[in-house]
This record gives C-alpha cells, structure tokens and sequence, in this order.
C-alpha cells in the first residue's frame, strides 16, 4: 500500500492524534445528547485557549513592520527551480525592507523564511499543528505555534501588506481564496496578491474567466486583483509600489514602520 493510500485510509477513519481544530468542530455533535452540560461547559472553556492564541499571535507580530506573506507547497524539493526563485524573491522582498511571513514549515515555506534570513530580513513562521507533525524549518526566527487554523490565517492576512502565493495544493489554494473574498467583499483593503508560475496558474485562471467570471459569479475586473509573473524582480516592484501609493500612507496614518531598504543609504525612495 502507497504512502497515500495510507493517508487516504487515515483521513476516512480518523487515525492519528486528533488536532484541536477536530476536537472543537466535533465535539458538540459527538456529544451534545449523552453529556450536553460536559459539552456547554467544555466549549466555552475552549474559547480562551483560541483567546490565548490570538492574544500570543497579536503580541509576538505587533512590532514587526512592513511584511509579505509567501505561501506555497510544503513538498516542494530543494532541488527545484521553483524552490530557488522563491529564495530569491523573498531574498529581494527582504532587501526592499520586508519581514518575511510563512507557514514555518518544509518546501516552498522554507525557501521563503531562507530567502529572508540570507539579508538579515526578520523570517517568521507560523507552525500549525496536524495529525501527523510538520516540521519547522531552521531560518524561522521569529517562530509561533498554533493549533487552530482560523487563528494562523487570521495571523498571515493582519500581518501583511501583500501576499505571493508559489505553486502549491489547497492549503495554498485556501489562503489565496480567502485573501481574494476578503478583498472582493470589501472586508479588508486591497492590498497585492501575487501568482508567481504563470503556467502552473494558467489553467485555474482561465477557468476562473471562462466559468466562474463567464457564468457571472463574479463581477468583470475581479481578477484584475491578481497579478500574474514568473520574475522575482517584477514581484518586488510591483509590492513595493503598491505600497508607496496606497499601503504606505494607510501605515503611516496607523503609526505602522515605513518601509526602510536594507544595505542602502538612501533610504526609502531609492528602490
């Protein structure tokens, strides 16, 4: 029996220890007719165990300063090209004068945090506990655990001026999703979201413009929030005039850090 299958089979059976995002979405219906008052009583408990993880999230990213979120695959070989182009684009993105975010894990998560760290930009990943452990890679240095998944997401969208989001499955696909209907339904402001692989992302685009955009689910200019490239180079410009224009002012109106190049005597208006 292939790796898969086995994972296939665990998923269907519930093998592996339980997360907390299982516990909490089941409990009540597990329990509700054999032990309703154990249930009242352990739900509302729970609420300050995620007060907890919010409280430790908000306190350990509140000075952190201009910074980009960069999600994709946690399988993603060191070996692949794709690896190495997102090494560089954090590697950029850190010398503009971001902080780096990650899910803090293997693949695509550690290229980023690596691409940081190799500047001296401030690498942080934001672990998530499974059934079956993830690993934190090493150039995490600023690393925080969770074990509710509505908390990290909230953690990577608050945190952020923009996002680019490498080839990878649903969980990447989820944080793209979710950012993109948090920005169309006015909920948060516009900020870059960024498809790096143009041929890895064609596909879903068009389907996204002949079906979802041509069956009128969405409105015609919503995929112009998502820009489109396969240069490290053009992904940094593109954030950091976005910023200049629309995120800096919004910052500085908030007290937020301006964004300050590294290894530049400039300042700012050099980039």
């Amino acid at each position: 029996m292939s790796e898969e299958e086995k994972k296939r089979i665990d998923r269907r059976v519930g093998a592996g220890r339980p997360t907390e995002d299982e516990l909490f979405l089941r409990a009540a219906v597990e329990h509700r007719e054999d032990l309703p008052s154990v249930v009242v009583r352990g739900e509302s408990w729970r609420v300050f165990r995620i007060m907890g993880e919010f409280v430790e999230g908000f306190e350990d990213l509140s000075g952190l300063g201009p910074a980009v979120s960069i999600f994709g695959s946690a399988r993603t070989s060191e070996t692949d090209a794709m690896y190495e182009r997102c090494v560089e684009t954090a590697r950029l993105l850190g010398e503009a004068g971001f902080s780096i975010i990650t899910g803090g894990g293997p693949g695509m998560m550690q290229a980023a945090n690596q691409g940081a760290s190799e500047v001296g930009a401030c690498s942080v990943g934001l672990n998530i506990e499974l059934p079956f452990e993830q690993d934190l890679n090493h150039y995490a240095d600023t690393k925080i655990h969770f074990r509710y998944f509505f908390v990290r997401k909230t953690m990577f969208v608050k945190y952020a001026q923009a996002s680019v989001i490498f080839p990878g499955g649903f969980g990447t696909l989820d944080e793209l999703f979710e950012s993109l209907t948090l920005i169309q339904t006015g909920k948060i402001r516009d900020f870059p979201l960024v498809l790096f692989g143009s041929e890895y992302w064609g596909g879903l685009l068009e389907w996204l413009k002949s079906r979802v955009e041509g069956q009128g689910n969405i409105s015609p200019g919503d995929l112009d929030l998502i820009k489109v490239t396969d240069s490290p180079e053009e992904v940094v410009d593109h954030i950091v005039t976005r910023y200049k224009q629309d995120l800096g002012p919004w910052a500085e109106a908030r007290g937020l850090s301006d964004l300050t190049p590294r290894n530049s005597d400039e300042g700012p208006d050099s980039l």
